[in-house]
């Protein structure tokens, strides 16, 4: 006897072809006729690319700020001290701390999604290397979340900036926005996202470099997309 999940996820794929290459707007339109889940489904997008990112010259890595946001409510944690430590609590920091909160993470207490700091909390942030980097948040000025505008950083973090890094496999995903956005919203978001990566790509990269690209939302089906209807041209 079939399971309730099982007959949700047979129904969520009618009328899908596994095979079909997806136009960007139709993909959408699909997976939110089938998002029956009791929460809003994240939209998300995934690249496989054509790179190798145990070589330095092939690392893709990078942030976007969605022009629709995300979302999701973000928690931001910043660390600084003085005056750019109320910059930052201004700005809608949800912790701001410096030595106080590097104690609190190491114990491994993270109540937060993202991490920024100013350049002279470096050094003490550096000790987080082991906590923070597995999770893909230890600050990086290539990504703007080492800086001295924390009241900037911070605005971007919780309006829809999307940091990315290609794992291993040479793919590179993240959540674009909830299926209950409106699809044009979306659509603007998925393509500033596949922009942002196709802009980001590696001097060491040859050949085909966006090979493919799926979407799904978080309880939906996979479907492939046309790299074609991606682009924000």
């Amino acid at each position: 006897m079939a399971t309730k999940s099982a007959k949700r996820i047979t129904k969520a794929r009618e009328g899908i072809d596994p095979n079909k290459q997806y136009d960007l707007a139709e993909a959408i339109k699909l997976l939110q006729e089938r998002a029956t889940a009791k929460f809003d489904e994240t939209i998300e997008v995934a690249m496989n690319l054509g790179v190798d990112p145990r070589h330095a010259d092939q690392m893709v890595r990078g942030v976007v700020n969605l022009p629709n946001g995300t979302g999701r409510n973000v928690r931001v944690a910043v660390f600084a001290r003085g005056d750019k430590a109320d910059e930052a609590k201004a700005a809608g920091a949800d912790i701001v701390g410096a030595e106080e909160l590097v104690e609190v993470v190491q114990k491994g207490e993270i109540n937060f999604d993202r991490c920024i700091a100013t350049p002279d909390m470096m050094p003490l942030v550096g000790r987080l290397g082991k906590v923070l980097g597995p999770r893909g948040m230890m600050p990086n000025p290539k990504v703007g979340t080492v800086t001295t505008d924390v009241a900037a950083a911070v605005k971007a973090s919780k309006g829809g900036a999307v940091e990315f890094r290609v794992e291993k496999a040479g793919i590179v995903h993240a959540g674009v926005g909830k299926v209950s956005f409106d699809t044009k919203a979306l659509e603007e978001n998925v393509k500033a996202f596949a922009d942002a990566v196709i802009k980001a790509k590696p001097s060491g990269a040859k050949g085909n470099y966006v090979k493919k690209v799926a979407i799904s939302s978080t309880m939906g089906p996979g479907l492939k997309l046309d790299p074609a209807t991606i682009t924000a041209a």
